[in-house]
């Protein structure tokens, strides 16, 4: 999720699900090989295990891109095919590649030879007017041939031309039964699902049906407190949503440290905006953050000041 997932996100995030596999941004291969390596990589220990997304279509780029990746300590290295974007569309990545089932194949081949970690592919059900399930199958099966270590499903097809990215996360149909349907067809395959998932009771649903995984999105960005509540469901029962005040205690020590590297505070506290969505005080939370914590000299112990206002409202 361009802009969304960077790796303070994924700090915060790591503070209420253990083990959940957490993902980077897109990273364009190309950035990744000739751009500021230190910048684009960086992540602090505790967000471990974190997959790295890679956007391209050359597989030596891919490959190389990868190796550097896994070397960084990433668990997993994720090539694009799903993203409906105009700017990714122009640099021949992203949802796109679907119509290029060979090229990628030959991508996910590349990259495996250079990696020991595992390689996998975000898709979509189909593009435009390609949307039956024959060329999702084609598509899907020149990967599991290649050696893909699962693929993630987006559960929409991706127009193209028409679109923005916003409507494509909303306006094509979910089709849910295309992923049932290919797990049952190739049970070796891993396929996780992404789409769509809103709670608890839909991953169960989607979990009888056969998925291996799923994957939330703006679901759990949007109510963190998810992501704890699929931790106890799913991999910890034991496991319960950390108190407020052991959140902010975190988030403080972490903004110490990252604003003595020239970080400011609201890259930060920008990805807290839904800590408490839905509950009482809601609103308060999020004008606090955009009224006092963008300040240029906002110091990450403000946010002790707001802890009254989150305090007991934290629910999964």
């Amino acid at each position: 999720m361009l802009d969304w997932t960077d790796r303070h996100c994924r700090y915060f995030h790591r503070l209420l699900a253990p083990h959940a596999l957490l993902y980077t941004e897109m990273l364009v291969a190309k950035a990744v090989l000739h751009g500021d390596r230190a910048r684009l990589l960086r992540f602090d220990p505790a967000e471990r295990p974190v997959a790295l997304q890679l956007g391209g279509s050359d597989p030596g780029e891919l490959a190389e891109a990868a190796a550097i990746g896994a070397a960084a300590g990433y668990a997993e290295i994720n090539l694009n095919c799903g993203c409906p974007s105009e700017r990714v569309r122009s640099g021949a990545f992203g949802a796109c590649l679907m119509a290029e089932p060979d090229l990628v194949a030959s991508c996910v081949r590349r990259m495996r030879d250079a990696v020991r970690v595992p390689v996998t592919v975000k898709c979509r059900i189909g593009i435009d007017d390609r949307q039956d399930y024959e060329f999702f199958a084609r598509f899907a099966a020149a990967q599991a041939d290649a050696g893909v270590d699962a693929l993630i499903l987006h559960a929409r097809a991706a127009i193209l031309k028409g679109l923005s990215p916003k409507q494509n996360r909303e306006i094509p149909p979910l089709r849910y039964e295309y992923a049932y349907r290919l797990k049952s067809e190739r049970p070796s395959l891993e396929l996780v699902l992404n789409g769509g998932i809103g709670g608890l009771e839909a991953a169960r649903g989607h979990f009888a049906a056969g998925v291996d995984g799923v994957m939330l999105g703006r679901a759990a960005y949007q109510r963190p407190a998810l992501l704890a509540a699929f931790e106890r469901e799913f991999i910890d029962p034991d496991w319960s949503l950390p108190s407020a005040e052991a959140l902010l205690e975190a988030i403080v020590a972490y903004a110490r440290r990252e604003l003595e590297r020239g970080t400011r505070l609201h890259a930060i506290t920008r990805h807290l905006q839904g800590l408490i969505a839905g509950s009482d005080g809601a609103r308060a939370w999020r004008r606090f953050l955009g009224e006092i914590a963008t300040r240029p000299d906002a110091r990450p112990e403000l946010l002790a000041a707001a802890l009254p206002l989150v305090r007991g409202r934290l629910a999964a």
